[in-house]
């Protein structure tokens, strides 16, 4: 019986001659990330459990993304704890100001992670790599902290799930409404402790973004990762940002899967998932009338060039509507380069948006969009849980980056062709 890209990932980060899903096992880690609200917590307990060095300082990244720039006392000392034990431990990937972007772009975007790597990280996004072909899991705190130390991660090898993806999709459909539409159709325990596997035809029509945003939302499904096999795309993407080439892995044509789910592309249309789980999606046809007072684009999932480019052709000569926020954040200092040379921001400030530095801070309630009692935002996020953006009688509706551009516009929920 054959192995899946997951399970063969996994075998060759250890020892073992076969594997097979429910196993439990070490597997070395190629990086291990943290961040200024999971890392103190791990370096505490790093440092309690004896810790002297770490395991490799090319491959402990820490990454200053959450409460930064720092907006009070104590994230300012949060961040101080990252940034003397990078000093100390000589961290070659520390992270800070104007070096620094949301870490589950910076990553893949300065070539750290490359495919058929394991990568662990005390944040439950870290599943984002698996765009890259890369097995990619978020732990807490403490398995960090043993990480750190050790350089492996004691796990159970998960089930795959297959998702077979048919078709293009069409105009203003992403990666976003995919995933979406597949949390939606599963629920966000449909795939607990499983690996989703991307594959089929309509992969070749999904951009790296795309990919990435999927890769990025499986966790909202309960995933224990998602995953790619890498192809043309990955490789060129890989070669131009990192120093290593990777190991190109697929799965075999006999591989076993615990589920399998096919979805036509070409037929789905933008969604948008309701308050108060990702599952609670609905085409954008049948949202109805939903006033909304913010519009947050940006975050891991949507906050990259691509994403910008396509909120920026629709705002393009046109102004959010009056009262409403509508608030951009670049992901990282290239991507917040680019836009700038692209005459994006120019676009943006056009429309009355607020640009914002690249940080996580809107998207889990920390600083820089938070939402008063009452409001309704459209963000471009993962997650719309009671109180992910502010106050627990807020509300978050997820979509793409077109339905919040048009959304910001029209002041209520609409789709792009609504303009």
């Amino acid at each position: 019986m054959g192995l899946t890209i997951t399970e063969k990932i996994l075998l060759r980060h250890t020892d073992l001659t076969d594997i097979r899903p429910g196993m439990l096992i070490n597997a070395r880690v190629d990086v291990a990330l943290g961040h200024d609200i999971t890392a103190p917590i791990a370096i505490d307990e790093f440092r309690k459990a004896g810790g002297g060095k770490v395991f490799d300082p090319a491959k402990v990244v820490l990454v200053a993304d959450h409460f930064t720039p720092n907006k009070d006392i104590l994230s300012a000392g949060q961040v101080k704890i990252l940034r003397e034990f990078a000093r100390e431990q000589g961290l070659t990937h520390y992270y800070e100001g104007g070096r620094c972007g949301v870490e589950h772009v910076l990553l893949h975007e300065k070539g750290i992670v490359v495919p058929g790597d394991v990568v662990i990280g005390a944040d439950s996004h870290t599943c984002t790599y698996g765009a890259l072909g890369a097995f990619s899991t978020g732990v807490g705190s403490t398995d960090l902290a043993a990480v750190m130390m050790t350089g492996e991660v004691w796990l159970r090898v998960p089930e795959s799930m297959e998702i077979v993806l048919h078709g293009r999709p069409g105009r203003w459909v992403s990666g976003k409404d995919v995933i979406l539409h597949v949390i939606g159709r599963i629920g966000v325990d449909g795939a607990l402790y499983k690996a989703m596997e991307f594959k089929g035809d309509g992969v070749s029509a999904l951009t790296l973004a795309d990919r990435l945003t999927m890769a990025n939302m499986v966790i909202e499904a309960g995933a224990k990762n998602g995953i790619f096999a890498p192809d043309a795309i990955t490789e060129a993407y890989v070669k131009e940002r990192a120093d290593r080439p990777g190991i190109l892995l697929a799965s075999d044509p006999d591989a076993r899967y615990a589920e399998r789910l096919e979805v036509d592309v070409a037929a789905l249309e933008p969604q948008v998932a309701f308050p108060h789980l990702p599952s609670n999606t609905r085409g954008i046809r049948d949202v109805g009338n939903v006033p909304i007072d913010q519009v947050y684009i940006g975050s891991c999932t949507n906050g990259r060039i691509e994403d910008l480019r396509i909120a920026a052709a629709l705002l393009k000569g046109r102004k959010a509507a009056p009262g409403l926020r509508l608030i951009v954040v670049p992901t990282t200092p290239e991507v917040y380069g680019m836009a700038l040379r692209e005459g994006l921001l120019e676009i943006f400030l056009a429309a009355d948006a607020v640009i914002g530095p690249p940080t996580c801070g809107a998207c889990l309630g920390g600083h820089m969009g938070i939402l008063a009692e009452g409001e309704r935002a459209v963000a471009t996020t993962n997650r719309n849980f009671v109180g992910r953006m502010g106050h627990t009688k807020s509300e978050v509706y997820l979509a793409n980056p077109a339905v919040a551009a048009a959304s910001a516009v029209l002041g209520r929920i609409a789709g792009p062709d609504e303009l």
